[in-house]
């Protein structure tokens, strides 16, 4: 009983087969009272036929003719005269003395019924006025026996009856196929989710149709690549983490040993000091990457928007790097309107612009120009990032987001990158909003593309 498609299949049959006890009973009930109705209609119509005749000719002959003629047939007649003497009658008599003596003068010229009550009472009867020249002359009184109607009630349960097993059989068969047709979807996606609590990721779900199921099929199939994406995610995440903090800690311990159990002249301890305080660097930096991916993620920062005057908020920026370009040999040039204002939070804005110019400086040559061009158009400002580099493979586009990678797969380490700067600027241009892209071609140089909401 705890199976779904079973609860489902007693839900379905209690429904239908209340609906259909109900339409039963009631078309029953209409085709009862319909066909006796049809049996007085008939009886009250041959009472008048009856009638109409004697009404030519009321005497003895025509009387006796009349319930002769009754007497050969299913039915039973009463002729009185217009006090209810019995003149003639189809039957003996004694059996129809209570209807008979029951006459109304206010009988009506099309008759009337004087009993329907089959269930209970063993004739249906009506009466039939006979009138000539104005006059009441007499009654015709007509009588059915009520078994014919039981028997035709009888067939008609019969009837009934068959129609309602088969019903109620193909009924059962119905909500069967049915019940395993709307649980086998759920049953699925049961099995799916059992599997993902289990870890297993790889689960397929068939998507059919376009109702609620489906919607719920696709979600569920949604998470799973979702989770099976992140499970991938996190464990390259860690390797590489692992990778990236075994590095400067190798050079540490052993450059640091080598300090310790050799003596070195001066010019080589300043040599391997300085290494040591370049890894250190290095880890630190990795390490506040780190913590600050880590705070992105768990939304422990407000994004603070504010009106932002580009002009002077590059301008700024252009003063804080220009020594750094300069030192370099190469050009840092802005082209931004006066008057152009953007809503962002100053500080994380900065910090993604001064990581795009980072790693333009780091990836160009000597005399390469780097640029950073604002626009605007109707709903948006955009911010290219352009310089004059080594450029990105094509193949390297769709991942260099991604934490941790690197287009350097030699891994080298004369760049000091941590592989995690790209990520965190993806990030926080995601938490205002906005959109980066990158466009890229060898030997020619890159450009990412900021866009931001007004």
């Amino acid at each position: 009983m705890n199976k779904l498609s079973i609860k489902i299949g007693i839900i379905f049959f209690f429904i239908i087969f209340s609906l259909e006890i109900f339409m039963f009973f009631f078309l029953h009930t209409s085709i009862v009272d319909s066909r006796v109705e049809e049996e007085l209609s008939a009886l009250q119509a041959r009472g008048n036929s009856h009638r109409n005749i004697l009404e030519k000719q009321f005497d003895a002959e025509t009387i006796s003719h009349v319930t002769l003629m009754e007497s050969e047939a299913n039915t039973e007649v009463v002729i009185t005269d217009a006090t209810g003497n019995v003149l003639d009658s189809s039957h003996q008599i004694s059996n129809f003395k209570k209807y008979v003596n029951v006459i109304d003068s206010s009988i009506p010229r099309a008759g009337l019924v004087v009993e329907e009550h089959w269930k209970k009472e063993p004739y249906i009867a009506t009466v039939s006025p006979i009138e000539q020249n104005g006059e009441m002359s007499g009654y015709v009184f007509m009588f059915q026996d009520t078994q014919s109607v039981h028997a035709l009630i009888d067939r008609l349960n019969e009837h009934f009856l068959l129609a309602a097993i088969i019903s109620i059989s193909l009924t059962v068969i119905i909500i069967f196929f049915l019940s395993k047709a709307l649980t086998k979807p759920l049953i699925k996606m049961k099995d799916a989710t059992s599997q993902i609590s289990k870890g297993n990721f790889d689960v397929t779900l068939a998507i059919k149709g376009n109702d609620e199921l489906a919607d719920l099929s696709q979600s569920i199939q949604l998470l799973a690549n979702d989770l099976k994406y992140l499970k991938q995610e996190r464990n390259e995440f860690l390797a590489s983490i692992s990778h990236e903090l075994r590095t400067p800690l190798t050079y540490l311990k052993g450059y640091t040993d080598i300090l310790l159990k050799r003596k070195l002249p001066i010019e080589e301890q300043q040599k391997y000091l300085t290494i040591i305080r370049e890894e250190s660097n290095r880890l630190s930096v990795l390490i506040k990457d780190l913590f600050e991916l880590a705070k992105i993620d768990k939304n422990t920062f407000m994004i603070e928007k504010q009106p932002i005057p580009l002009h002077e908020f590059l301008t700024s920026i252009e003063r804080k790097l220009a020594p750094a370009f300069s030192e370099r040999n190469m050009i840092f040039t802005i082209q931004c309107p006066t008057n152009l204002f953007l809503r962002a939070d100053p500080a994380r804005l900065e910090q993604i612009i001064l990581n795009l110019l980072d790693n333009a400086m780091k990836y160009s040559e000597e005399g390469s120009e780097t640029t950073i061009k604002v626009s605007k158009n109707k709903h948006s400002v955009h911010l290219a990032v352009t310089d004059q580099g080594k450029g990105i493979p094509a193949e390297d586009l769709p991942y260099l987001f991604n934490r941790f990678y690197r287009v350097d797969k030699s891994r080298t380490r004369s760049l000091g990158g941590t592989g995690l700067g790209l990520a965190i600027v993806k990030e926080l241009v995601d938490q205002h909003g906005g959109a980066i892209s990158v466009k890229s071609e060898l030997g020619k140089g890159t450009e990412f593309l900021l866009t931001f909401k007004e």
